[in-house]
């Protein structure tokens, strides 16, 4: 019997559309702030400043699962070595960093959840190897949205991240995955970011989840930092993560968390999705 958790009605994929777009419209103002001299905590603010005037509240800033801290911010900056949870702070970015930033809100009790890479000083000012993990995660992603539909299998999601990923040289983290979401920040399913074809749950129309790899330019192992969230490559290596939130249609997929400012999918991967291959 199928979790009825793991599949939304009209009424919650109507709230999560609206929730998903105001998430990358945060993103979308924050574009236009990350630059040299700005600090991590100065995009926090500009972040909460925004989710004010959408009428959203950050999903982040007080979350306590089990075994953690209270998380600071209002979102996540995630700078170069940094893989993921990273807290804003006084930090001030500098040309060529690369950062990550997640974005979660919630609007009307649903939850929003999506994050870019942004190459600090424009894409032509961080190294060939920066631009190159970026771009590759990015399209990592975009594999991994291509394969959702009805009767594929997360394995085949996770397949197509891995085998892209690794071909180009990257490694893939395993310790933190994709996640079912709604009215709760996470739920069923988890979404793993590599796997073999053909495993894993089978997916239905009505599913709704993340896919939001992390890839390293070195090895893929981890260590998390004394204050509990920062999670940094253990070579100190680059990292880096791309997210979309996905709905299963009844004919393949539907990206929500998509804006006006929001980078298209590779040509060739949207041409094979009918939201954007018109």
């Amino acid at each position: 019997m199928t979790d009825p958790r793991l599949i939304k009605t009209a009424e919650d994929i109507a709230h999560m559309r609206v929730a998903c777009r105001l998430a990358s419209e945060v993103l979308d103002e924050l574009a236009e702030a990350i630059r040299p001299g700005v600090t991590t905590a100065e995009i926090d603010q500009l972040a909460a400043e925004c989710m004010q005037r959408q009428g959203s509240v950050s999903a982040t800033i007080g979350y306590q699962p089990p075994g953690y801290p209270p998380y600071p911010g209002h979102v996540c900056t995630s700078l170069n070595h940094v893989v993921c949870h990273g807290i804003p702070g006084p930090k001030a970015l500098k040309k060529g960093d690369i950062i990550n930033v997640d974005v979660t809100v919630i609007k009307d009790g649903y939850h929003g959840d999506t994050s870019r890479m942004f190459v600090v000083g424009g894409e032509k000012a961080g190294s060939i190897l920066a631009r190159r993990l970026v771009a590759m995660t990015f399209e990592s992603m975009w594999r991994g949205i291509a394969c959702v539909r009805p009767g594929a299998h997360l394995g085949d999601v996770g397949h197509a991240i891995q085998q892209f990923a690794e071909g180009n040289g990257f490694s893939v983290v395993r310790e933190y995955c994709g996640h079912g979401l709604g009215r709760k920040f996470h739920e069923p399913p988890q979404v793993l970011h590599y796997g073999l074809p053909g495993t894993g749950m089978e997916l239905q129309a009505g599913m709704m989840f993340t896919i939001e790899p992390m890839l390293n330019a070195g090895k893929r192992d981890i260590s998390t930092l004394p204050d509990g969230w920062t999670v940094i490559t253990r070579d100190r290596s680059l990292s880096a993560q791309w997210e979309h939130t996905v709905l299963v249609t009844e004919n393949g997929v539907e990206v929500l968390t998509i804006s006006d400012g929001c980078p298209p999918p590779p040509p060739e991967i949207a041409a094979r999705l009918p939201q954007f291959a018109g």
